[in-house]
């Protein structure tokens, strides 16, 4: 059994509207609690990263798949939405909808399209993070494929 350790640094200044920073390997950054919860906006902030780490493993995930099909693959893009609820004061992070678009070259057939269409669900339920969210916050896809 293999196992990968990953570290992040984090310094925080003061109190809750304060910025800090964080380091973890390519990823350094400022951070603060965003103004749509009445933060400073500095940076980026947990509901960005979580958002972040969801959709780049998805669409990291779906292009392994589609690679190791052996799909005539055009042209893939995602775009990402987390919904974040606030009730009684407590947030919780509710739901991330990803929305791929994905194009096969034009002499992909019937089947290639119908094993892609297969790939964008499997690889949604196989990528680490969603498999690590699961069950803590829905998880939905909207794609579009051609």
């Amino acid at each position: 059994m293999a196992e990968h350790h990953f570290h992040l640094q984090a310094d925080w200044p003061g109190g809750r509207n304060s910025e800090g920073t964080i380091a973890a390997g390519n990823l350094q950054t400022k951070i603060s609690i965003p103004p749509e919860m009445d933060g400073p906006g500095i940076g980026t902030n947990p509901d960005e990263m979580l958002l972040g780490a969801a959709a780049t493993c998805y669409i990291i995930t779906l292009a392994a798949m589609i690679e190791r099909a052996a799909l005539p693959l055009d042209e893939m893009s995602l775009e990402s939405e987390g919904i974040v609820d606030v009730t009684n004061g407590v947030f919780t992070y509710k739901k991330i909808i990803h929305r791929p678009t994905v194009s096969l070259k034009q002499q992909a057939d019937s089947r290639q399209h119908e094993k892609l269409k297969q790939l964008v669900e499997k690889a949604e339920k196989s990528c680490m993070i969603s498999r690590a969210i699961q069950g803590n916050v829905e998880l939905e896809l909207e794609p579009s494929l051609s």
